[in-house]
């Protein structure tokens, strides 16, 4: 994977790096914790822009959803998850983690699914079979895109030449994320509930 991103890149530059990233969105066993790290190691080197970098990362990945999002929106959530399920390295449990989500948080499901690995990717999917406003479904995208491609490529430039190390430790990662979206919902859970008690 690597390899193929190392070509993309060489080839066509920071638009090489919109590409991977609209594949990834569409296609989640095509890892960004890969690609990203080593658009920032090139911008690291000098041979790229950071803002075309992040511009294209981040417009790749809103294209990308759109494409699932209008899937779902014609097809319908479970005839999608169903379909997509046949393809080889996914699983149908990642599209109906991200459905799961969707419909538990909303809105904020976008914008936070773009951070969560096996969700990122699939979110769009039930957005637009619920009928999630484009406007809205937009803003939240492009936003938690951007975030996501930020921490990679600022992660790519930090390490150098070690950016290969982000492709070994992903998982590590991963749990990080994890632990910082579990907080801000536990933090959300503590707020309720004093907001309850107080107007008890």
């Amino acid at each position: 994977m690597a390899g193929l991103a190392v070509d993309v890149i060489d080839a066509l530059g920071a638009p090489g790096v919109g590409a991977m990233t609209l594949l990834e969105t569409v296609f989640p066993p095509i890892p960004s914790e890969v690609v990203l790290p080593l658009a920032g190691f090139v911008v690291q080197q000098g041979d790229m822009n950071l803002v075309a970098v992040l511009a294209a990362a981040t417009l790749g990945g809103l294209l990308g959803a759109y494409l699932l999002y209008y899937l779902g929106y014609a097809l319908g959530e479970e005839r999608v998850i169903r379909w997509l399920s046949h393809l080889p390295l996914v699983d149908r449990e990642d599209f109906e983690r991200s459905a799961h989500w969707f419909h538990r948080h909303g809105r904020s499901a976008v914008f936070f699914g773009r951070l969560i690995p096996g969700v990122r990717s699939l979110i769009s999917l039930p957005a637009g079979s619920a009928r999630m406003g484009i406007g809205a479904f937009t803003v939240f995208t492009a936003l938690g895109s951007l975030v996501w491609n930020s921490l990679l490529v600022s992660l790519g430039m930090l390490l150098g030449t070690q950016y290969r190390l982000i492709d070994r430790y992903s998982v590590v990662l991963d749990y990080a994320v994890y632990a910082v979206l579990t907080g801000v919902v536990v933090w959300l859970i503590v707020r309720r509930v004093r907001r309850r008690s107080a107007a008890g």
